[in-house]
């Protein structure tokens, strides 16, 4: 089965969650929830995504005669049956085998001999403070939602980050100190 866009994954979320949900409504869940800074979600693309959820026949849209403020009369949209059992299939496959780190890091990782040490430690340094901010803003977020009061699945859309960013600064900081021994080391021998 061919998997589905990282959008199209989390509208499918967003109705299952809503029950019925429209694109404003979708809108304002992935601002309150972050979505957009971390799995790079614009507006366009949750209208492209609801329109070939459409067309895959996993959505059905209602039309109501509900209007609220100043924009167009809203279109509701909802999952059919056989939309909730690709949103299922797709939980599974990504709880079980996705991948857990950015390939751009480890292109880095591996062409460092290219830049020297001293080169690669200041850019880990730097490094080092881009995670320090990413971790406070995800932190500060996460307090602004409502911190531990959340549900459990909201709540680990900031925990498994938080985690994660914990897990990479620990391992950036090893590796500062490595590649600072064995300059120390290289620099004792010439």
């Amino acid at each position: 089965m061919n998997p589905i866009s990282n959008v199209e994954f989390m509208l499918l979320q967003m109705i299952a969650e809503c029950r019925q949900a429209s694109g404003y409504d979708i809108k304002k869940l992935v601002d309150q929830r972050g979505y957009r800074e971390w799995a790079n979600i614009g507006t366009t693309s949750i209208y492209v995504g609801l329109r070939k959820l459409s067309d895959k026949g996993w959505i059905a849209s209602e039309e109501t005669d509900l209007k609220s403020g100043k924009g167009p009369i809203p279109t509701w949209f909802v999952l059919t049956e056989a939309g909730m059992a690709k949103l299922k299939d797709e939980i599974l496959n990504s709880l079980s085998s996705t991948r857990e780190r950015d390939n751009r890091f480890d292109l880095g990782l591996a062409a460092m001999p290219l830049i020297g040490k001293d080169a690669a430690i200041a850019a880990l340094r730097k490094r080092l403070d881009f995670l320090r901010e990413a971790l406070k803003d995800i932190r500060q977020k996460f307090q602004s939602q409502g911190g531990v009061r959340l549900p459990l699945n909201v709540r680990m859309l900031f925990l498994h980050p938080i985690s994660l960013i914990e897990s990479e600064q620990a391992f950036v900081a090893n590796l500062i100190n490595e590649l600072s021994e064995e300059a120390r080391q290289y620099d004792d021998n010439h």
